[in-house]
């Protein structure tokens, strides 16, 4: 064990601070509204500081210091097109002021308002497939990282696992969105301090521009390890390459304005010019979110490059946090610690009750005949929460990656994203969009990805290849769909 007395008592004196905020907040929460919404009452700072803390998890430090270790700095370029989507968005409104205005809990609720009833439930339905695979590995990625940077035994990984997922489960389902905004807050402050320390001292351990000269070295075979991908020129094609980089601009596009964990807090805003204007302000962040993990995973690869190679075991997605743990001090190592549990805790809260609030809002009450009492739909939702975790918990466990974390995350994300992005697209912009065309969009904008998923392994698919045969499939699905139905179908 890496881990000293003092590094405990940081960890430990955090996850009751933590907690005892989570829980605090229980007493304001009397319905579902103001349990997966906050009451639409959330103001642009609080907005910020939860939405940067809900999309960096420690799953995200994983598979950007991945990406770094693979693909060295050009792996940050991710990161750069994240941030222009929502800036881009958050200028413009797209998408996100109409929503924000239709005063909706989720989006497939607008789509009942704008096709059908039947439309709805189907597209809440890919929602939730596309969002429970994609979560489904945030609980193994970060409890490899608390094995790998402690030196605790691997075996002690599921246990970690459990009892982290346990603590969050307990303030998000009594607590709801109250509580996942206060939480949030207070992970954003950690994760900030414990992401600019440990920037620092990699840097220094690094000899700072050293860097670029030993990932050159690196890149031209003159080092302990071979990289072989160009690590500053993400075009290259031994790199990202130009395919790979469109289709990861159009999935940040639609990531900005679909998925459902960023879109929580535009309908939790006061209103649409808040959404807009959090957008634009958290924008920039994204840039760090790719670029300061990424640099960690490329710094690991020179250290481990100096060392002769890789230990045995250890691999590109486990390399950042064997360094860290090697390189952090004492009472630094624990800090950071509690930054990575505060980034893990932050998106699984947030993530829970996203996914719980579809189920219940898409799923669950358009099938009921007759609505349930207020205190019985809190009651449901907070049950939902508790359901996602057991799941979350046994498909961490056994599920094998096919490729490296990004694109599986980018890729399962895209069952539903590329579907419901042309939903929304056609539904607020195009007059002539109709419910038919809106089923050919869902069904057809899943094939790719769920093919990647079943058999994408075997067959080497790249991950460009499904994601943007997604994009294309959902495209012709809602044009075709609708320009060949004589009328658009009814409402029910």
């Amino acid at each position: 064990m890496t881990l000293t007395l003092l590094d405990w008592l940081i960890i430990i004196l955090y996850l009751a601070g933590c907690m005892f905020a989570g829980l605090w907040m229980r007493r304001y929460v009397r319905n579902v509204e103001e349990f997966a919404i906050a009451g639409r009452e959330m103001d642009v700072n609080l907005g910020i500081a939860s939405l940067a803390a809900t999309e960096l998890g420690l799953v995200t430090i994983m598979y950007t210091a991945q990406l770094g270790f693979e693909k060295g700095l050009a792996g940050a370029s991710v990161g750069v097109l994240m941030a222009l989507a929502f800036w881009v968005v958050g200028r413009t409104g797209f998408i996100i002021g109409p929503l924000r205005n239709a005063g909706v809990m989720t989006i497939p609720e607008l789509f009942e308002k704008r096709f059908n009833v039947r439309v709805r439930w189907l597209a809440g339905l890919f929602v939730v497939l596309g969002g429970l695979l994609n979560m489904g590995i945030f609980l193994r990625l970060g409890g490899e990282f608390l094995v790998w940077a402690t030196g605790m035994p691997p075996s002690w990984l599921e246990w970690v696992m459990t009892i982290l997922l346990g603590l969050v489960l307990l303030y998000t389902a009594l607590g709801g969105m109250l509580s996942v905004l206060v939480t949030d807050y207070l992970q954003f402050l950690v994760m900030g301090v414990g992401i600019v320390i440990t920037t620092v001292l990699v840097l220094i351990n690094v000899g700072g521009f050293d860097l670029v000269t030993s990932l050159q070295a690196a890149w031209q075979g003159q080092s302990g390890m071979k990289l072989n991908a160009h690590p500053f020129n993400p075009f290259h094609g031994s790199s990202l390459g130009w395919g790979y980089l469109l289709w990861m601009l159009l999935l940040q596009v639609a990531a900005a304005t679909t998925w459902q964990t960023v879109i929580s807090r535009v309908l939790a805003a006061k209103d649409a010019a808040t959404a807009k204007s959090m957008f634009r302000r958290t924008s920039f962040y994204f840039v760090g979110r790719f670029l300061l993990p990424g640099l960690w995973g490329a710094a690991a690869f020179v250290y481990f490059a100096q060392q002769g190679g890789l230990p045995e075991g250890t691999t590109s997605l486990t390399a950042m946090p064997q360094y860290l743990g090697t390189l952090l001090p004492v009472g630094i190592i624990g800090l950071v610690i509690a930054a990575m549990l505060a980034a893990e805790m932050s998106t699984d809260s947030g993530y829970l009750l996203t996914w719980a609030t579809v189920i219940y809002n898409d799923l669950i009450s358009p099938c009921l005949r007759q609505p349930l009492s207020p205190r019985g739909r809190l009651l449901l939702t907070r049950l939902l929460v508790l359901g996602i975790g057991i799941f979350l918990l046994f498909y961490g466990l056994w599920y094998e990656l096919p490729g490296n974390a990004w694109d599986y995350l980018a890729v399962t994300g895209n069952i539903y994203l590329a579907s419901v992005f042309s939903l929304l697209v056609g539904g607020l912009y195009w007059p002539r969009a109709n419910a038919y065309g809106a089923y050919a969009a869902l069904i057809m904008g899943a094939i790719g990805p769920i093919t990647f998923l079943f058999i994408g392994k075997k067959y080497a698919i790249p991950p460009e290849v499904a994601g943007a045969a997604a994009f294309g499939l959902a495209a012709v699905g809602m044009i075709a769909g609708s320009l060949l139905t004589s009328r658009p179908a009814t409402k029910n």
